[in-house]
């Protein structure tokens, strides 16, 4: 009646083989989480094994940079000025159709050269204001110690928190590259000098941006 040969009870496994199969898949998974993800994510490193493939050092820059960057924002939110008062109707029904917003022209290709003096504990932050697509070069080192970076952009109006980076680096001398505008907006840099003394950052910058302005 049946084709398919069905297995005899000798030829399955028994309990204590399925046991201790299961046994060694969940000592493998444990393992892999206290040498490899606990290090990598969080900088826990219980075994060791994490410092020496540099695990843990990667874990210990994402915290850093993570809370950098939510101690900056908050300074930025807290001074929010309050809402402004609701138009009286005549005045809502002047803005009832309001004008087309201006287009904004190509911005022309500029270069600066900007340098700034970090305190020890002191952050610096410059943006360039770009148009969505705009590139810009850019090279900076440092003099007198490395700092924190953070390369990154907002957009007008952002959500709050809202982040977009273009790249971040823990105890740097110098970085050069391009950035690409993912939109309308500031975008830049920001530095934070971690070292006992003063650091200054010289920052050389090249490309398609209206202005250049220092935010922090």
């Amino acid at each position: 009646m049946y084709n398919t040969d069905l297995p005899t009870r000798s030829e399955l496994p028994s309990s204590r083989r399925l046991i201790r199969s299961t046994l060694m898949a969940v000592a493998a998974a444990g393992l892999l989480l206290v040498t490899v993800v606990m290090p990598a994510e969080h900088g826990i490193d219980p075994t060791g094994i994490g410092g020496v493939l540099g695990l843990k050092k990667m874990g210990e820059i994402k915290l850093a940079l993570a809370k950098e960057a939510q101690a900056d924002v908050q300074p930025a939110t807290a001074g929010t000025a309050p809402a402004p008062a609701a138009p009286s109707i005549a005045a809502q029904a002047v803005a009832a159709a309001p004008a087309p917003p201006p287009v904004k022209p190509a911005a022309a290709g500029q270069t600066h050269e900007t340098r700034v003096t970090l305190k020890p504990g002191q952050a610096a932050e410059i943006k360039l204001d770009m148009l969505k697509g705009a590139k810009v070069r850019f090279e900076w080192a440092t003099a007198g110690g490395p700092v924190n970076f953070d390369n990154h952009g907002d957009p007008i109006n952002a959500p709050k928190g809202f982040y977009h980076g273009y790249g971040k680096g823990r105890q740097v001398e110098r970085d050069a590259g391009e950035i690409q505008a993912a939109f309308d907006g500031m975008h830049g840099f920001l530095w934070r000098n971690r070292t006992g003394n003063d650091v200054t950052v010289n920052l050389k910058t090249e490309g398609e941006y209206n202005a250049l302005k220092r935010m922090l």
